[in-house]
């Protein structure tokens, strides 16, 4: 297991010297992002303390099967938390460079999608524009991509479903973004007939009996392959 996981495992467990291990060895993440917040006012310091309580949450809450890495999840829970504190006093405000990223990461994904027929990656944009995969969810969640969660996560027979749909009211904004690539990620990997079964299942609510109908097939047949494929899935998001 990476030593990150370990250390999140441990942490998570209850052990303070692996959870101070942790910050020390992200302390580095919160300088790269507060970076991003100078100029508003504030003192480099006090930012940085914010942006530490950031970095301990994104620790206390990070799901060790999320198909991520920590840093990754760190980044919005970090920078979401700095905004909050400047948010209270209204002079939050995009970087010029986060906007730039944004409108990159946008073309890029509307290219790659007009391109090779499919939703782009976190990969697949990083690769186009040069941008980090945290600094993608950084551009992302300071952008405020609302248009991202009605993104269609599933069609069939004319009926989408949209990832606003599928999302618990409540959840925190970022986590959402972050559920959303897990969720196309998954998706992803699948094939043709395996995604229309989780569709029919998942997304349209379906019992088995009925999409046995639909796919032709007896509901026994129906409930082994869905066995199988939620094992795979969890076994993709390890």
């Amino acid at each position: 297991m990476e030593e990150t996981q370990v250390l999140l495992t441990q942490a998570q467990a209850g052990d303070r010297e692996a959870r101070e291990a942790l910050i020390e060895k992200n302390l580095g993440l919160v300088h790269h992002i507060v970076k991003r917040f100078a100029g508003r006012g504030y003192e480099t310091e006090d930012l940085f303390q914010i942006g530490s309580i950031g970095l301990m949450k994104a620790i206390d809450k990070f799901d060790l099967s999320y198909d991520v890495k920590f840093s990754t999840y760190a980044v919005p829970m970090i920078a979401g938390e700095i905004k909050r504190f400047l948010r209270d006093d209204g002079m939050v405000k995009v970087s010029r460079s986060l906007k730039e990223n944004g409108f990159k990461i946008r073309q890029a994904m509307e290219r790659i999608e007009k391109e090779m027929g499919h939703e782009a990656s976190m990969r697949e944009i990083s690769e186009m524009t040069g941008i980090s995969a945290e600094d993608i969810v950084l551009a992302m969640e300071a952008n405020v991509e609302v248009e991202s969660i009605y993104k269609s996560v599933y069609q069939s027979d004319g009926n989408e479903i949209f990832m606003v749909d599928r999302l618990p009211s409540g959840k925190d904004e970022n986590e959402n973004v972050l559920n959303h690539m897990l969720l196309e990620h998954l998706l992803s990997q699948l094939t043709q007939e395996e995604k229309e079964l989780i569709g029919l299942r998942y997304f349209q609510d379906k019992t088995q009996m009925e999409v046995a109908r639909v796919l032709g097939i007896s509901q026994v047949q129906v409930s082994r392959l869905e066995k199988r494929i939620l094992l795979r899935m969890r076994g993709l998001a390890k």
